[in-house]
């Protein structure tokens, strides 16, 4: 299983609208092979002295998947093309990571 953080800056004030597109895509992605979850989320502003002040104009996109190679299907499958096509003046940077669990040392 990997893990994707997606965090998309949105054109300032358009984060309204941008959900509206994205929570159509949600369902098709849920769909697709190898997807284990997948959903917009935003900000919570907290009095928690680690976490810097709210993003308004910043949807963080939380993913799971059961290998790379969905992750990669993904991408480039028909209703995401779509989508970036939808949103691309909604959207002024996509950067992702791609992460993987770290499982604890073996007691030997």
């Amino acid at each position: 299983m990997i893990h994707v953080v997606a965090t998309i800056q949105l054109t300032a004030g358009q984060r309204d609208n941008f959900l509206e597109h994205f929570h159509r895509l949600v369902p098709l992605v849920h769909e697709e092979q190898g997807c284990i979850e997948y959903g917009p989320t935003v900000d919570l502003e907290t009095e928690i002295s680690a976490q810097g002040p709210p993003r308004q104009d910043v949807v963080t996109v939380m993913e799971k998947w059961e290998s790379l190679e969905a992750l990669q299907a993904h991408l480039v499958a028909p209703h995401m093309l779509e989508y970036r096509t939808a949103v691309k003046d909604l959207v002024q940077e996509t950067i992702i990571q791609v992460l993987t669990p770290v499982a604890p040392p073996n007691d030997a």
